[in-house]
């Protein structure tokens, strides 16, 4: 029952996509801190080789890029081969690389909702299933695999900002996650997703100018999250302490879903 057991991660293979910024970048920092082996996946190839030479640096810990297209089948079949060629085994999978695109409802376009679409719901699903057999191999009953959907609340709630391919990608995420749950839960592998409020990033800090005071005046918490807060809830899902959690979608908003009562329809 002690802290150090319950939640202890040290000596896994994490997989974190998107991990080289915002959410995916303080999960992985989360991983790292304690002791867990992290791929980290992006695109933009300098950013993230940058970004692993720092993380590397900082927490004095094993953090591998390999920047990828994980948005079609050839993408995550490169990366793919990659790993296998790396590891025999994986025992946590984020999947958090995503997309959003804003255009008014009148000529949003095809080509913003397939990107999004394709990225957001479509990779999890193709991404998790080629990496089920790496994520099986060493899962047992005591000490299962994990994936970790991330969705939004954007997923629950219904959003002001003209986004109209994410908030409908990130309740297909939600839903996905519960369909992979009851599907590999037999096979040692516990999928569970986590539904992110307002957190400094690229993609909502280029939506208010990356000043957040107005969204933080409007949270029940009066602020924006902290690396603290996604880390440590990741870092539950993944241990001992989060191994009866089963297709969860679990906020982490500063009560915007959970406080009832709180108005969030306010311009």
């Amino acid at each position: 029952m002690k802290i150090t057991e319950l939640f202890n991660v040290s000596g896994k293979v994490a997989i974190v996509t998107g991990g080289s910024r915002g959410i995916g970048e303080m999960i992985a920092s989360g991983f790292l801190a304690n002791g867990v082996k992290v791929y980290i996946t992006a695109r933009k190839e300098v950013p993230l080789l940058e970004k692993a030479e720092e993380l590397v640096k900082k927490y004095n810990a094993e953090c591998i890029p390999v920047p990828c297209d994980l948005s079609s089948h050839d993408g995550i079949n490169k990366f793919l081969e990659y790993i296998e060629s790396q590891e025999k085994h994986i025992d946590f999978l984020v999947n958090n690389a995503g997309a959003a695109w804003a255009e008014p409802y009148t000529n949003y376009s095809e080509k913003g909702w397939d990107k999004v679409m394709d990225l957001n719901v479509k990779t999890i699903f193709y991404l998790t299933q080629k990496l089920t057999p790496l994520l099986s191999l060493k899962a047992t009953s005591d000490d299962p695999a994990r994936v970790v959907n991330i969705g939004s609340v954007d997923g629950i709630n219904v959003p002001i900002i003209e986004n109209y391919a994410y908030g409908v990608s990130k309740a297909a995420v939600h839903h996905l996650t519960r369909v992979m749950a009851r599907k590999l839960v037999s096979e040692n592998i516990l999928v569970n997703a986590i539904a992110p409020g307002p957190y400094p990033s690229m993609m909502l800090g280029a939506a208010v100018n990356h000043d957040y005071s107005l969204i933080e005046s409007r949270n029940p918490r009066g602020r924006i999250g902290s690396p603290e807060d996604i880390a440590g809830l990741v870092l539950f899902l993944c241990s001992r302490a989060g191994a009866y959690t089963v297709g969860e979608i679990i906020t982490s908003d500063g009560g915007l879903v959970g406080c009832a009562g709180h108005d969030l329809s306010a311009p």
